[in-house]
């Protein structure tokens, strides 16, 4: 008996790293399977928004608005997902964690495909709609902890950079295919079949393909250490009392990026369209194209980390979007090549933040509360800064001052980079657990 002990409690621990197809697979199947779910919401509220909110008196707009206010009450309760599953992962582990936001995810894109309109069912239909949002928020805002934690504690010396930039790979496939999937419905159904059923089958087919996540992520490795399994669990607000620091590096570290990210992934066809004269279709279609170049960059930031360390990418990333986001804007033509260039430009800078973010926030908290350790602090920053690009960037127009837009992204990545200078390298030290 006590001699297989060692072999016993020497498997979790070394698993992880000879099971890397399982773990990368695990992590970025249930990632897309969030982030297709959370834009599909955005892609196709055109649609459902007049069958669930009734229309204001002579303004067809409100039903989107409406719609659109509930979409921002999913994006404000990340950071209490992020706080609650990481509390989670560290309690309880990263598998179960992982397995927790993956079923509440699925659960509330079911809930959207079964939401009943206002004609038939009255204040039933909002409300149900806003139960699955508060439900997808939370999901979203825990997943990013939870994955971010296994991935980094997945790799195997000197992968972590590498298997960190799966985050972004996996999101950007889960918003590359609910764009899809959105597109081809509106292409083969009718608008009236669109309006009346049709947005809900990309609803339902979220919550079919979150099933296959979950068995995908029942058969991963567990990768918090036997020794952290048997410590006494943490308080849900351990890691804030006792990681002050960490935690306000962790939004330091965060704010130029996700105002990078959200202006570039979700505001920029928008920006062309408005300030360019870009036609929506070229503006989407240069979208698609340049996203799907981010993801293949994501690999090679991430390995590219692992070899120089994570410093000098952060650095480049934050100065090189300071100075070049504001001339790059300015480059903005009515031509569909114009947005693309400028949209690959962007990418290439923001990769040398979003191949990394995963692993250094990781690398910043000791094992005991990582997960919850990034996932209030993270969630919080992108809530408030990355979540209201596009909204910023709008007021602006609306106030004269389109042009201030760049300059509050240049500034905020300016912030960012100060943090990173200060930084420690964290990239060839060995991994607490």
């Amino acid at each position: 008996m006590t001699g297989s002990a060692p072999i016993a409690q020497s498997r979790p621990a070394a698993s992880p790293a000879r099971l890397p197809v399982r773990q990368l697979a695990a992590a970025s199947v249930g990632n897309a399977v969030e982030w297709y779910d959370w834009y599909a919401y955005s892609f196709l509220a055109v649609y459902f928004a007049g069958q669930i909110f009734p229309k204001g008196a002579g303004n067809s707009l409100v039903p989107l608005l409406s719609t659109f206010a509930v979409f921002a009450v999913g994006f404000f309760m990340r950071p209490v997902g992020g706080l609650l599953m990481g509390a989670v992962a560290d309690r309880l582990g990263r598998r179960a964690a992982l397995s927790v936001t993956i079923v509440l995810m699925g659960g509330g894109s079911l809930l959207v495909a079964v939401t009943p309109t206002y004609t038939s069912a009255g204040v039933l239909g909002p409300v149900v709609l806003v139960v699955a949002r508060l439900l997808q928020g939370l999901s979203v805002g825990g997943e990013f902890a939870a994955s971010t934690t296994f991935l980094v504690e997945s790799a195997g010396p000197g992968r972590r950079g590498l298997f960190s930039s799966f985050q972004y790979v996996s999101t950007t496939a889960g918003q590359l295919v609910a764009s899809g999937l959105a597109a081809l419905l509106a292409q083969v159904l009718t608008d009236a079949q669109m309006t009346s059923w049709g947005w809900r089958v990309a609803f339902a087919v979220g919550a079919v393909i979150s099933l296959v996540g979950l068995w995908i992520r029942r058969g991963a490795v567990e990768t918090r250490s036997e020794e952290q399994q048997r410590a006494p669990r943490p308080g849900l607000f351990e890691a804030l009392r006792r990681h002050p620091r960490q935690s306000l590096l962790i939004c330091g570290i965060t704010v130029g990026g996700t105002i990078a990210y959200y202006t570039w992934t979700t505001y920029l066809p928008t920006y062309a369209t408005v300030h360019a004269g870009l036609g929506k279709g070229d503006a989407l279609t240069a979208g698609t194209i340049t996203l799907a170049f981010f993801a293949v960059l994501q690999p090679l930031g991430g390995m590219l980390s692992d070899r120089i360390g994570r410093k000098p990418l952060l650095i480049g990333f934050a100065v090189g979007f300071a100075v070049l986001v504001v001339p790059l804007l300015h480059l903005l033509t009515g031509s569909l090549l114009s947005l693309v260039l400028v949209g690959c430009a962007g990418m290439v800078l923001l990769t040398g933040y979003t191949s990394v973010a995963a692993a250094v926030n990781a690398e910043v908290f000791p094992a005991r509360v990582r997960a919850a350790g990034i996932g209030f602090p993270y969630s919080l920053t992108v809530a408030v800064f990355g979540g209201t690009a596009p909204y910023v960037g709008t007021w602006f127009q609306q106030a004269g001052h389109a042009e201030w837009f760049p300059w509050y992204v240049a500034v905020l990545c300016l912030v960012s980079a100060a943090v990173y200078v200060v930084l420690p390298e964290t990239a060839g030290r060995p991994l607490d657990r």
